[in-house]
This record gives C-alpha cells, sequence and structure tokens, in this order.
C-alpha cells in the first residue's frame, strides 16, 4: 500500500503510524531471524527447472524495492545482495498475510516462501505463501538517487548509494578480488602476511605529517602511522625473509581525486633481493591482477586504453625531463634546477635542494604523459631516503616507481641495510626539518639499532591499494572505492521531507 500524497502529515509520521498498527496486530516488525533457501540469483538460475519442476517451493529474503498493484493481489521486487527477484502476492492464498502485504513500504525488509512460477511474460517468479516482515524501514528510499549531481551524498550515504546502485556493490567485490589474488599471488611465494602496529612512538617510513593521539594510561604521544615500512624491515633483521602487510596508512594531508587521510597500502620485502628483482615481482603481480580481476591485459580506465601485457616500458626521470625541458639535467645542477622551475612557476617544498627540485619538474611535466603502465627509475637520493645509491651513478638510487594514467602506484628500492649510512640520511632529512619541511622524515634511533644487528640485502615494494582499484574497476576518484571516505562534517541544517522523500512505488 503506496503513502498517500498529503501536504500535513509527513512520511516519518506516517511510517510511525504504520509500525504501530503492525505491533497491534501482533506482527514483530523486528524479528530475529528468517530461514533463507535460496538467493535471489540462484532462482533466476533455475531456469528450465521451474517448467521441469512445477511448484519447487523457495525461502527468498531481501529489501522490497518496488511493489505494484491493489485490491487483491501484487507483486513486487525483493533485491538481496546477489540481484532481485520477483514476488507475487494474492489475498486468497496469503489469507490474514495479506494485510502485512499490504502494510509493506518499498524499502521494507521481508522474507517470502512459496512455489516458483512462470509469468505469462516469462518472469521467473516466486508465488508467496508465506510473508514475513523482517525489518520495517523507516525511512523512503532516495528519490532519483541514479544521477545525483553531489557525489558528496553518495558517499557519505553510502548504505543507501550500495543498495540503490548495483554496479557500487560490484566495485567492493571487485576490491575484495583484488586483496585475495594478492594474498595467494604472495602466499605462492613463500611470503608471510604479518601485522605491524598501527600506533606508533615515532612515525616514519615516508614524507608525510602524521595524525597524534595520546594514550592516556601511558601519559604519551602516539602517532597514526603514514607507513609500516621501518616495522617490516625489522622483521628481516629478526630472520623472516618475505613478509608482506595490508595496512591501513594515515596521512595528515590533503584530499583529492588520488589522494584520501586514510588509504590501504600494500608492503612486500624479499631479503637477497634488489629492486630489479622486485621490478619483476610487481610486473607478474600486477599482470595477474588485470587477468584475475578484469579477465584481460587490455581494458579502458576513463576513456584511455590501457594494455598491462609485460614487458612494461622503464623510463628514467633524468632522461624525460630533459626530453621536455630541452636541457641536460644529469649532474643535478640545483642553480639550473631552480631556473627551469622558476620558468615554470613550480615551487619545491621548503628545504628542497636538487633532488625536490627535479621532483617537481617530473611531477608537473611528465608524470602527466605516462598512461600506459612504465616503470620509472633514477631517483635523486635526497628524495629517497630509504634506498641504496646506484651501482654505477652515485648521484641517484636503486628505486623505482610504476606509473599508469599518470598516477603514481606504487614505489620499491633496493633498501638501504648500512646503518651508517642510513643515520647520515635520517640526519640530512633532520636537516630539511630544520628548514620548514615538516613533511620530511625522522631520526629513528631504534630503526639504526635493528640495522646495527644485520638486515641482509632486500627488495621492497609498496603498493597503493585503492588506486589499483580505481584502475581494475574504472573509478574515477579514490572515494569511489572506499565504502566510507573522509568527509567534512554535515551542515547543521535540518533535513527537510523533500530532500528525503522517496519513491513508494
Amino acid at each position: 500500500m503506496s503513502e498517500p500524497e498529503t501536504t500535513t502529515t509527513s512520511w516519518r509520521d506516517m511510517r510511525k503510524a504504520k509500525l504501530e498498527a503492525l505491533r497491534a496486530r501482533g506482527v514483530e516488525p523486528y524479528p530475529y531471524g528468517f530461514a533463507v533457501t535460496h538467493r535471489a540469483q540462484q532462482v533466476l538460475d533455475l531456469g528450465e527447472a521451474v517448467t521441469a519442476e512445477p511448484g519447487m517451493t523457495v525461502a527468498v529474503a531481501g529489501r522490497l524495492m518496488a511493489r505494484r498493484g491493489h485490491g487483491k493481489a501484487g507483486f513486487g521486487h525483493v533485491l538481496d545482495e546477489s540481484g532481485r527477484v520477483q514476488a507475487y502476492c494474492r489475498a486468497d492464498v496469503l489469507g490474514e498475510g495479506y494485510e502485512t502485504w499490504e502494510a509493506l513500504d518499498v524499502g521494507d525488509w521481508v522474507g517470502i516462501e512459496g512455489p516458483v512460477f512462470r509469468t505469462k511474460t516469462g518472469e521467473i517468479t516466486v508465488q508467496a505463501r508465506t510473508i514475513t516482515l523482517l525489518s520495517k524501514s523507516m525511512r523512503p528510499l532516495p528519490d532519483k538517487w541514479h544521477g545525483l549531481s553531489d557525489p558528496e551524498t553518495r558517499y557519505r550515504q553510502r548504505y543507501a548509494d550500495l543498495f540503490m546502485n548495483p554496479e557500487v556493490r560490484e566495485t567492493f567485490k571487485k576490491r575484495t578480488a583484488v586483496l585475495r589474488t594478492i594474498r595467494r599471488f604472495l602466499d605462492a611465494r613463500d611470503f608471510l602476511e604479518v601485522e605491524t602496529p598501527v600506533l606508533q612512538p615515532l612515525y616514519g617510513g615516508a614524507f608525510a605529517r602524521p595524525f597524534t593521539t595520546r594514550h592516556n594510561a601511558l601519559g604519551m604521544d602516539l602517532y597514526l602511522r603514514i607507513s609500516n615500512e621501518l616495522y617490516l624491515k625489522r622483521l628481516l633483521v629478526g630472520g623472516f625473509e618475505r613478509v608482506y602487510e595490508f595496512a591501513r596508512d594515515f596521512r595528515n594531508e590533503g584530499i583529492d581525486r588520488s589522494h584520501s587521510p586514510e588509504f590501504t597500502m600494500l608492503e612486500v620485502y624479499q631479503a637477497f633481493a634488489d629492486y630489479r628483482q622486485i621490478m619483476r615481482l610487481t610486473e607478474e603481480m600486477f599482470v595477474r591482477l588485470a587477468d584475475e580481476v578484469v579477465g584481460s591485459m587490455k581494458f579502458s580506465y576513463q576513456g584511455q586504453e590501457l594494455d598491462f601485457t609485460p614487458p612494461w616500458p622503464e623510463v628514467s626521470i633524468l632522461d624525460a625531463v630533459r626530453e621536455h625541458v630541452g636541457e641536460d639535467v644529469s649532474d643535478m645542477d640545483p642553480a639550473r634546477l631552480m631556473r627551469l622551475c622558476k620558468a615554470r612557476g613550480l615551487e619545491a617544498r621548503p628545504g628542497s635542494g636538487a633532488g625536490g627540485l627535479l621532483d617537481e619538474l617530473f611531477s608537473a611535466l611528465v608524470q602527466p604523459t605516462l598512461i600506459q603502465p612504465t616503470f620509472v627509475v633514477d631517483h635523486p637520493r635526497e628524495i629517497s631516503p630509504l634506498a641504496k645509491v646506484k651501482r654505477g651513478n652515485p648521484l641517484v638510487v636503486e628505486r623505482f616507481e610504476p606509473f599508469v594514467c599518470g598516477m603514481e602506484v606504487g614505489n620499491a628500492f633496493s633498501e638501504q641495510n648500512d646503518p651508517g649510512e642510513q643515520e647520515r640520511q635520517f640526519l640530512l632529512q633532520m636537516e630539511r626539518r630544520a628548514q620548514g619541511d615538516d613533511e620530511a622524515q625522522m631520526l629513528d634511533k631504534d630503526y639504526i639499532r635493528a640495522l646495527e644487528y644485520g638486515m641482509p640485502p632486500t627488495g621492497g615494494l609498496g603498493v597503493g591499494i585503492d588506486r589499483i582499484v580505481m584502475l581494475l574497476t574504472d573509478s574515477r576518484s579514490i572515494r569511489d572505492v572506499i565504502l566510507f571516505p573522509a568527509l567534512r562534517p554535515e551542515e547543521g541544517r535540518a533535513e527537510s521531507e523533500a530532500e528525503t522523500e522517496g519513491d513508494s512505488a
């Protein structure tokens, strides 16, 4: 029974009245459970069996997404996680239960039990012998949810976004498939999944500002991790040779299409490997993801046709910047790099030297052009304090970053395991902090102590899971692949009936 249009009674009052009427009839609107035998898609998949075995009985449950018909019969569509199935309700079959059907609103959760049949139009349908109200919805479904001009409303009310837009659910199912595929890939190569602290007494492992919290019992400040890198490498000191972790990281930075203050990183470390071996591992993992999650090496992202087929091309930052500015920058001359940046209106972070200036030129001029999967190498030492110097060129390090569609999707090194050199790099970072760079890395004395016990030669990799999911699901924004992204607080204005009233038909 649809809610009548009225200007004097709100939908909230009408649904509350229905709730009270149901309880007065002895109907519990929030029961404890329901015995489901089939999901909606399983009923639809019966196909010819519906004709071969007439009267097959099923019990389905889900949200009532549409209803039509008046008088002594009506149809409705029930949505569960697998899809929608039609239900047919008749007064002469349901008896007193038909009153429950008439009291339902679109949005209510219901259980339907009865035989399966085909309608005259060929639609597989469950004829209700019993109907059970499982949860009374006290709010109408969003009106015209498809095509909302304000995506923030969808992010804020993700629970409604999920049941109104099946494609959103598919995105998050693929996200789970990404994690499952990576686990299988690494487990098959004898990597051990581990867990490291989220609350850290000293943050490190990346260039970022932290979120700070207070531990009352210990009487000390702690930080939400910006990276788990230094803890994972402590495990290699301890004797584990291959480890990985899916880590929730937190960085107190801006929000844009590819950045979120809370995000998921995969970190992988392999003893006795260098960055070249990790590059091959990375390529193999991405190929596996494309094959298992998308089903092809070739797919589209936001109108760009991508090809993950190996081998991926390799680009040197020095060569790429030279091609864009028309000058050789391989000597890392700071005066030249400053001039080139100023000519293009670019400014590095406070305390940056030649490495920071070169990185600004690369980010502005080269990065947007890297559409196909590409490995970028030859990063300056200054911006890579945890990596080993490149053999044959002491101005850069053994590091690579994979880029796709102008996005950095990972970062990898031949890890620095010389405690003396690592301490020198930390001290240089502290000098940058003194010059105003509040994202420079901290001196971690305990990590140096761990390295002094000896860490084997190691290759390490960090991959941004959210960005990978963006690519594999053709999602424009990182907020499209995070179930509950960080948002500004809602305004304090009262919610109007016009904004919330939905379609009850």
